[in-house]
Formats: structure tokens, C-alpha cells, sequence
């Protein structure tokens, strides 16, 4: 049985360390809600983090 390849994650906001939850296939621009800064965007169909911002998988 195959695995699905999405997953949510915890991002961590590199200027404020605010965790924001998002879906590794995120659509939109995702924005950390304390600082603005902007965790990840789509590219490709993927999110893809900001240079700088850190992830974990979540756990279900």
C-alpha cells in the first residue's frame, strides 16, 4: 500500500519562531501570523520553505 505524498507540517517563522501549521502542498503564499514573513509559497505544486524557516512533519 502506497503512502500519500502530502503531508501538514509545522513551520517554524525564522524572526519570531512562531510555529504556523501548513499542507506540503500548500496553494498560496503562506505568511507567519506574528511577523508577516513570508514561510513558504507554491512552486510547482509543492510548498516550498523560504530560505531561512525550518519544518517538521506533523504527526497524526
Amino acid at each position: 500500500m502506497h503512502s500519500p505524498n502530502s503531508y501538514f507540517m509545522d513551520v517554524k517563522c525564522p524572526g519570531c519562531y512562531k510555529i504556523t501549521t501548513t499542507f506540503s502542498h500548500a496553494q498560496t503564499v503562506v505568511l507567519c501570523v506574528g511577523f508577516s514573513t513570508v514561510l513558504c509559497q507554491c512552486i510547482g505544486g509543492k510548498a516550498r520553505l523560504t530560505e531561512g524557516c525550518s519544518f517538521r512533519w506533523k504527526q497524526n
